[in-house]
């Protein structure tokens, strides 16, 4: 659910115009109806308080994990349509985002945000430490987002232990309501013959991926709702897909499951050695388990970088050059391991930006208790008016004040009130307040990744590499990768504040060239 509110007419000219956006991450909140208005209170009374006039309010009002926010998009193109307004009103930082796309969205349209209830107003001239200490608390509250949803995570599990698929129904199956009022998956009348004709002719090994998809598509085989074709790369995940024997894969364990099969366990297990034995890379190259083996491509042509000891003692690589033969010429392991290094070496920061980094955390770790405990409080509240509410409900019905019938609709209703309250301070009690420490081993860690690289072992070197990069790949003398969450948003900020401070403080020269972007 999402809304838009007009507060005043677009011929409004004043230069302290601004627009107020608030957010609720559940409809349990907006049933409640206290925290999309109450936002919208603190904002105006800001407002107010500080001579800005908002001249267009949007709300969302959806799952914090949910794709999409409607009315986020619509402030964000309406500020871009609108110059003249340069301000935006914010209860607080995890309301205005939800992820670090989010953040750069809003950095881009270079407007000043106020955070209201952090006391905190951010735009272009506000100091590099600033900046820098509200993009942490960008990530934290990312890190609370996905710490709350781990209790829809344990409500998944909990159906996959009694057999019943937990999510959305792959294609050749259809999500219905259950005898027991349960979600449970049947076969589709429409796809799932068609997902069954898909196995055996793969089965009989005369088709590529690509033919029996074609095949597929003949038959009529698409996606559910948008009826387009489906591709190759769909039809591998099928394939693979464990659920059409009637047992299913959740969390990395294997669950029987209660909905009927489309194909025999026998069929999977042949499709399966189909596929590895089509999988399997066809390379030349030793049998030493080396450093980097699997681990990057060649930017010319895409293959697997592959070992070679020469001399018994020098190891190098070379392109595996599966596609043809190729030009990149042999590289030293030595080469690699430096520039590697060079590449972990842009999460450096100097013990005044990690003072900083674990201010904002602790910082943001207090407002998070703060409004945690508020949230706690108001539940239980809840819970007392409503039982109170059902205590004289019972009176007034033993006193004969009230008919029979109207007690036993209020009394089911402010029961499944108290239900929803005690789940809500169930999922609060349960949150995993350890973010701050792991936030803080997590800084330590970044800031010596270089070293820890040059003094570890091969497997070790890798367990970091796989830990911390992603897309290494090798070309012209040049090692590039990118940094997996959260180290991508520490290097960007390394080196927004390297800038910021100038030549003299926190340029690495020597590591300009692995910027990338």
């Amino acid at each position: 659910m999402a809304r838009a509110r007009s507060r005043i007419g677009e011929q409004e000219t004043s230069g302290n115009r601004a627009v107020a956006y608030v957010r609720v991450s559940s409809k349990d909140q907006e049933r409640e109806g206290f925290s999309i208005p109450a936002q919208s209170k603190l904002l105006s009374d800001y407002a107010g308080a500080n001579g800005l006039r908002i001249v267009e309010e949007f709300a969302d009002v959806e799952t914090a994990k949910r794709s999409g926010r409607a009315n986020f998009s619509a402030m964000v193109q309406y500020l871009k349509k609108h110059p003249s307004i340069r301000s935006i009103l914010v209860e607080k930082t995890d309301r205005l985002y939800r992820n670090l796309k989010d953040w750069v969205t809003i950095d881009e349209l270079g407007v000043e945000i106020h955070f209201v209830k952090e006391n905190v107003v951010l735009s272009a001239d506000s100091r590099s430490s600033e900046k820098f200490m509200h993009g942490i608390k960008v990530l934290v509250a990312k890190n609370y987002i996905d710490n709350l949803s781990e209790e829809t995570r344990k409500g998944m599990l909990e159906k996959a232990e009694q057999g019943l698929w937990p999510t959305f129904a792959p294609i050749g199956y259809k999500n219905v309501q259950g005898p027991n009022g349960k979600r449970i998956i049947t076969i589709d009348p429409e796809s799932g013959p068609l997902v069954q004709r898909l196995f055996e002719w793969y089965s009989t090994g005369l088709y590529s991926l690509k033919q029996v998809s074609a095949k597929a598509h003949a038959i009529g085989l698409v996606y559910r709702k948008s009826r387009a074709q489906i591709g190759v790369s769909t039809v591998h995940t099928m394939l693979r897909h464990r659920i059409y024997t009637g047992k299913f894969e959740w969390l990395g364990k294997t669950y029987v499951g209660s909905h009927e099969p489309l194909i025999s366990e026998e069929m999977w297990e042949q499709v399966q050695e189909i596929l590895n034995g089509r999988g399997e890379a066809k390379v030349r190259g030793s049998a030493h388990d080396f450093t980097f083996t699997g681990m990057m491509t060649c930017r010319h042509c895409g293959c697997a970088l592959v070992g070679d000891l020469k001399k018994q003692k020098y190891i190098y690589y070379r392109c595996s050059g599966n596609r043809g033969r190729c030009g990149e010429p042999y590289v030293r392991q030595k080469v690699l391991e430096e520039q590697c290094a060079a590449i972990l070496n842009r999460l450096r920061f100097d013990e005044e930006t990690l003072a900083l980094m674990t201010r904002a955390l602790k910082e943001s770790f207090a407002v998070e208790t703060k409004d945690h405990a508020e949230a706690l409080a108001r539940l239980r509240a809840e819970q007392d008016r409503l039982n109170k509410r059902l205590e004289l409900l019972w009176v007034d019905k033993a006193d004969g004040k009230v008919d029979p019938r109207f007690y036993e609709s209020m009394s089911a209703q402010w029961r499944d009130e108290l239900a929803r309250c005690a789940r809500d301070v169930q999922r609060l009690d349960q949150a995993n307040w350890d973010y701050m420490d792991d936030g803080i081993a997590l800084l330590s860690l970044a800031q010596n990744a270089g070293n820890i690289f040059k003094d570890e072992p091969s497997a070790r070197k890798k367990l970091l590499l796989n830990l911390v990069c992603s897309n290494l790949t090798w070309g012209g003398g040049e090692l590039r990768a990118d940094f997996k969450q959260p180290f991508d948003f520490l290097a960007e900020s390394v080196a927004r504040a390297g800038n910021e401070k100038g030549p003299d403080r926190g340029q690495k020269p020597e590591n300009a060239k692995w910027l990338r972007g």
